[in-house]
């Protein structure tokens, strides 16, 4: 069997050259390193083009499956010979393309079958390939941004899952110290489907006034088809809507699909797949009113020049939902039997958490049964520099929520210093606790109530945590002095731990085991008080409320002492 090498080559913009060879039957690519090697039938090849490249010339293949496959490496003497090789064997022309050499930034953009071209007059500057992009926004009225999917490892996947370009047959150029992450188009005006549609039968004049549109918004649509970004909504196995995100900012429709999720907001929609989902926490608020959901992402989410490592959403602990998942019988018992339910009816912070652990087989974080705060809650009022927020203590790792959404694995942790800062009236109520890691980073959470040290201290006992006490030495003094002024103060203070002590075994009984989340504990079931029903409508309002009714706490206290 004839067959034509050629040496030194690079598939698909790879790190390493290869070996190609083209027979009758269609051509082969093999590493020169070893490795695996990439076919392509003959049968597949729809057209080819000859153009100047990276590393010399490139031979770009039109797969009649609407992928494309890039050859670069080629020497200008190798033309002639190559375009013989197509048209005999083959049955295509090798068109030579010139590329627009002038940068502008100005030209059109063109949807093809496999890629998005933007050229300069009539001659492509560069081009995209649908599957490198994994998501797009409209960043503005007139502004579309592109982002492109980020290789953790050589077997990353592309758009929708699927393994596309270089991700498929080898380790991406990308894959280097830095990569392109995100491109935006500025496209003014207004436009018509008969314009975009070019070359179909054109509508009527009526029908065209009323398809005129924003063009920005018709290149989204368009490049939300092409590149398969968006889904089906047939494909929607739930659907929850308006749910409060505090990271990032803003309320999004949640879409659950079989390998991702997406969230729908009015400007940005994110498209995330399960695979990039770290970290699950259901985390109950302080107020009493709210649970957090507690998504870590791994690589984060971006938005712009934004990353947010985690997702951060707010449910109403009372809201009831009733939901149906859009999933054949057949489908639920052969790939998700004992993980997800036909029929939901509980409340939502319980469904959204269920509806995740089944499709994404993670397992749900809660916080740790050994901790209680001195006000019999899981989390713990506190500071990272100006950023008010929540402290809570899981099994393996501390979590503050919900901005900056820091997590702090306890195995990484080398020490914990207890610190006082400010002047005797301010010291005497609030502690800082900086944790040292072993890296040599730190992190500081301040403005901690004086009454969480002893309930910390005993958990980093159980946990075996160094800790070193930096306390002024003046703190018994100042306490003494305080006691001599009020001995009222000293009963309070019994009281309180008395009343702790009695707790003890139920607060371990009634916390939850990790699997088993939608039982409520002892404290869910404390909060069907009357300060659940004073709340108002908005989620703003509660928030407020709850910041204030934790306020009074102290105060109280303040007046008892």
């Amino acid at each position: 069997m004839s067959m034509e090498s050629f040496d030194n080559i690079y598939l698909d913009l790879s790190n390493l050259s290869g070996k190609c060879r083209f027979a009758e039957t269609g051509f082969g690519w093999k590493p020169s390193g070893g490795g695996d090697t990439f076919t392509l039938d003959h049968s597949n090849i729809g057209g080819a083009q000859w153009s100047k490249a990276a590393k010399g010339y490139e031979v770009k293949i039109l797969l009649r499956t609407s992928g494309i496959v890039q050859l670069d490496g080629f020497v200008q003497e190798d033309f002639e010979r190559l375009g013989k090789i197509f048209k005999n064997w083959y049955s295509t022309n090798l068109e030579h393309k010139e590329h627009a050499l002038r940068g502008w930034n100005w030209g059109k953009g063109e949807f093809g079958k496999a890629e998005l071209a933007f050229n300069v007059q009539n001659r492509p500057a560069f081009e995209i390939p649908y599957s490198e992009i994994s998501n797009t926004n409209l960043a503005g009225k007139n502004e579309v941004a592109v982002e492109f999917a980020l290789p953790a490892n050589g077997d990353d996947t592309g758009t929708n899952g699927a393994l596309g370009g270089a991700r498929g047959k080898g380790k991406k150029a990308g894959a280097g110290k830095d990569q392109l992450v995100e491109m935006r188009f500025y496209i003014p005006g207004v436009t018509t489907k008969k314009e975009a549609l070019d070359g179909e039968d054109a509508p009527s004049d009526a029908e065209e006034a009323e398809e005129e549109q924003n063009a920005a918004n018709l290149f989204y649509d368009t490049l939300m088809e092409k590149a398969d970004i968006g889904e089906v909504a047939g494909d929607t196995f739930a659907t929850f809507l308006d749910v409060l995100h505090l990271t990032p900012r803003g309320r999004f429709d949640i879409d659950m699909y079989e390998n991702s999720f997406r969230l729908r907001g009015k400007t940005y929609d994110y498209k995330i797949q399960y695979d990039t989902l770290k970290k699950f926490m259901i985390l109950p608020k302080p107020d009493e009113l709210h649970f957090m959901i507690c998504i870590g992402l791994d690589p984060p989410l971006r938005q712009g020049q934004t990353r947010y490592p985690f997702l951060v959403m707010q449910f109403k602990k009372d809201e009831e939902v009733t939901i149906d998942l859009n999933m054949t019988d057949e489908l639920l018992k052969e790939k998700y039997d004992g993980k997800l339910l036909p029929h939901y009816e509980q409340p939502l912070h319980q469904v959204v958490t269920q509806v995740f652990r089944g499709l994404t087989g993670k397992k749900v974080n809660q916080p740790a049964k050994d901790f209680l705060s001195h006000h019999q809650q899981f989390g713990i009022k506190c500071s990272i520099k100006a950023s008010e927020g929540f402290l809570y203590c899981l099994e393996k790792a501390f979590m503050f929520v919900p901005k900056p959404a820091t997590y702090i694995a306890y195995e990484h942790i080398k020490n914990i210093v207890l610190s006082r800062v400010g002047g005797a009236v301010s010291a005497s109520r609030t502690f800082d606790i900086t944790i040292e890691m072993k890296t040599g980073a730190e992190s500081q959470f301040s403005n901690i109530n004086r009454e969480e040290q002893k309930p910390l201290e005993e958990f980093f006992k159980v946990k075996g945590l160094r800790v070193k006490n930096e306390m002024d030495e003046d703190t018994s003094a100042l306490l003494a002095a305080a006691l001599r002024d009020n001995p009222d103060m000293a009963s309070s203070d019994e009281e309180v731990v008395t009343a702790k002590a009695d707790r003890g075994s139920a607060d371990e009984d009634s916390e939850s085991a990790d699997e088993d989340f939608q039982e409520d504990s002892e404290s869910d079931v404390a909060e069907e008080f009357d300060s659940a029903h004073e709340s108002s409508g908005s989620d703003a309002e509660e928030e407020g409320g709850s910041d204030a009714e934790e306020e009074k706490r102290p105060k109280k206290k303040a007046k008892t002492g």
